[in-house]
């Protein structure tokens, strides 16, 4: 080895063990983010199932199957069903169109991707009501067509949408950003066609951020109150979400059956992280082997 290799190494080992901490402040720190983590994701969650199962696991499954509880779940997972995959769509379409590719009013279409993250959910809420409810811009023309969208399931799955159609976007375009336009370019130049570029070239290459945004989308979906409890109208077995439901259920000081049905989100919550974890690590190795 020369003596500039020698250098180098010794310089990198100089610089790792500058940013390299004693081992009482790393244990330190190790102990202070486990004890924030058990304090605000452990405890709760165990409270929570503490609570459902705590007359036995009979009542805890009767709650789940109670009538209004059952209508809660169906909904939510058809809000689910219908926003996801609209959402998927718009933000591979969306992420595709501002990493690749320069028009006039990109800068506007990033700033209305952000939108839902700067605005409460309960004025996104607000503002459907002004738009479709009966004292709204459109409600007497929907009146008069009997077609309800306030108080309604379109009116959850259009909510919905609204709060949760950045996720899938805000993961893509990034990642399609650092990627550049190298292997697009390539593919045109031998002959492929737009349609073939983006799915022989361009979606394997997003296809675990794809997953990545698809979970968070789902889970915030699954979750959503504030946009959804505006424009729902709480009515028991037809538009009530569960988190509707188990807020209806906690102010009735029926607890069990509230936290039976939270318990349902909680187990959500748990798989979501572990899924989020597992394909952050796949993207690591992906990103380690370079088949990004």
């Amino acid at each position: 080895m020369n003596s500039t290799g020698v250098l180098t190494n010794n310089r990198e080992l100089s610089n790792r063990n500058e940013l390299t901490e004693p081992v009482l402040v790393r244990w330190l720190l190790i102990a202070v983010a486990l004890a924030f983590l058990g304090l605000f994701l452990v405890v709760p969650l165990a409270a929570v199932f503490s609570q459902a199962l705590e007359k036995g696991f009979d009542v805890y499954l009767a709650s789940l199957k109670e009538q209004d509880a059952v209508a809660a779940i169906k909904l939510t997972l058809v809000t689910a069903l219908v926003s996801v995959p609209l959402n998927l769509f718009f933000g591979v379409v969306a992420a595709w169109a501002i990493a690749k590719f320069d028009f006039p009013g990109k800068s506007f279409l990033i700033t209305l991707i952000d939108l839902p993250f700067s605005v409460s959910p309960v004025i996104s809420g607000l503002i459907y009501v002004l738009l479709f409810g009966l004292q709204g811009w459109l409600g007497p023309w929907l009146q008069e067509h009997d077609i309800k969208i306030i108080f309604a399931v379109p009116g959850i799955i259009l909510a919905t949408i609204f709060v949760t159609f950045p996720f899938v976007a805000r993961e893509l375009i990034p990642l399609m950003e650092s990627q550049g336009k190298d292997e697009e370019e390539a593919a045109l130049v031998l002959g492929a066609s737009g349609w073939q570029t983006f799915w022989r070239v361009t979606l394997p290459n997003i296809r675990w951020g794809i997953l990545y945004g698809v979970i968070l989308c789902n889970a915030r979906a699954m979750g959503e109150f504030g946009a959804v409890s505006v424009v729902s109208g709480h009515v028991r077995g037809s538009t009530n979400t569960i988190p509707l439901h188990v807020e209806i259920l906690y102010n009735e000081y029926n607890y069990v059956a509230a936290f039976a049905v939270a318990s349902l989100l909680g187990m959500l919550a748990v798989v979501t992280l572990v899924a989020k974890s597992l394909v952050e690590w796949r993207i690591k190795a992906v990103k380690r082997d370079g088949d990004w």
